[in-house]
């Protein structure tokens, strides 16, 4: 039995309405995006969604937009992907990274309160796995640390606080205290890459709490024009009966989504809460057989929060990096994938060269020496996740 780690759950429904886009006339940033963008925006019940080309290009938007640069700092965590630190470097701001809590995916918010000082204007926190973050804790540092904030833009001006921008690449359809991730934070980016949840094959979205003396049409609008050259008209407006004229008011950057991506997006709606669903019963299933085991599990449902199930991470515990690879070999030798979420950015040739070291962060590098993540999917059959299981006994 062949079992990849995470095949794209597309259907003949996908398929028949991005056909649908391409003989539309219409396959560019269109009405398929901008439905698409609404029903983001009611699935996350905030107000307003700006799709994009990628989760990166999200984040880095939201941080152009909140004129965030050259002698700004910004915290995330040492244990995450890539995607959320480049944004940082291509602004120009400085990138502070914070070790985990020990045995945690999350940062230490205690180290996060110390990293804090007047250059800081963001923090990013990371939902692995599509668990949500422990968003009182980081409120409450926020909340502490506000004397320190010195607003540099209107926008930050009528925050007032320390922003926090949620990296929920993972965390489409999860929830924390209640409220879908996406009105959490007061910026949210997700992902729609590939081996997401929920796919457009490329593509993210941005969302955003209500800023008290900021306009959402407005800030919708400065988020359009960054993602297209800075072009007062997009391609659709341009297209009416003599509506050719348009300014350009900054040299800004390319970035949106197209009506073909979109369209899968708007199949995927329909399909995703029974997606969620399937995924809540494969990491029970998961759960259920490898109780009693020497594991670390991730707690997915919980009173605080309902993930969004994107990956199942399992630690190895007392076993080492070596160890850990070796049994990700065994897996592979017996057809099945697996992978390794993540290896801390201090590890990583671009990020050492910024100076960072994997030694200030043990608590990152203790998690990953031993995380092996297991194939989670709604394209996997029970019959499928017994014989993983069946084969990661035997090997572990």
């Amino acid at each position: 039995m062949k079992i990849p780690f995470s095949p794209p759950d597309i259907t003949e429904q996908e398929a028949q309405e991005v056909t649908a886009a391409l003989l539309s006339g219409w396959i560019t940033t269109g009405p398929r995006t901008k439905e698409f963008e609404r029903l983001i925006a009611a699935f996350c019940e905030s107000k307003i969604a700006v799709c994009q080309s990628s989760a990166t290009a999200c984040l880095e938007a939201i941080l152009r937009i909140l004129g965030v640069g050259p002698g700004d700092e910004v915290i995330t965590s040492a244990y995450t992907y890539t995607a959320t630190a480049s944004p940082v470097c291509h602004v120009g701001a400085k990138l502070v990274f914070v070790d985990t809590k020990p045995d945690s995916y999350e940062m230490d918010y205690e180290k996060l309160a110390e990293a804090i000082n007047e250059n800081t204007k963001v923090v990013i926190p990371v939902d692995i796995g599509g668990v949500p973050c422990d968003y009182a804790a980081i409120n409450k540092v926020v909340e502490a640390k506000r004397h320190l904030f010195k607003p540099a833009n209107k926008i930050q001006e009528a925050i007032g606080h320390l922003i926090v921008v949620d990296d929920a690449a993972h965390a489409f359809g999860a929830s924390w205290h209640g409220k879908m991730i996406g009105s959490v934070s007061d910026f949210t980016s997700f992902s729609f890459h590939a081996v997401k949840n929920f796919t457009t094959a490329e593509g993210g979205a941005l969302l955003w709490k209500p800023i008290d003396g900021i306009d959402d049409n407005w800030l919708y609008t400065q988020f359009q024009l960054n993602s297209l050259h800075g072009q007062s008209k997009d391609a659709l407006s341009k297209s009416q009966l003599g509506a050719w004229e348009y300014d350009i008011v900054s040299p800004a950057y390319k970035s949106n989504m197209t009506d073909l991506t979109a369209a899968i997006g708007l199949v995927q709606m329909k399909r995703y809460p029974d997606m969620l669903k399937r995924r809540k019963e494969l990491i029970a299933h998961y759960d259920q057989e490898l109780s009693g085991q020497n594991l670390q599990v991730r707690d997915h449902y919980t009173a605080e929060h309902t993930s969004s199930g994107h990956l199942y991470q399992v630690r190895l515990l007392g076993r080492d990096e070596q160890q850990r690879n070796d049994i990700i070999i065994k897996m592979a030798e017996r057809g099945i994938a697996t992978n390794v979420h993540f290896k801390p950015l201090p590890m990583m040739t671009a990020y050492k060269k910024l100076g960072a070291d994997i030694s200030n962060y043990p608590n990152a590098y203790n998690q990953y020496k031993n995380e092996i993540t297991l194939p989670l999917y709604t394209k996997l059959t029970d019959e499928q996740v017994d014989y993983i299981l069946k084969n990661f006994k035997e090997v572990i």
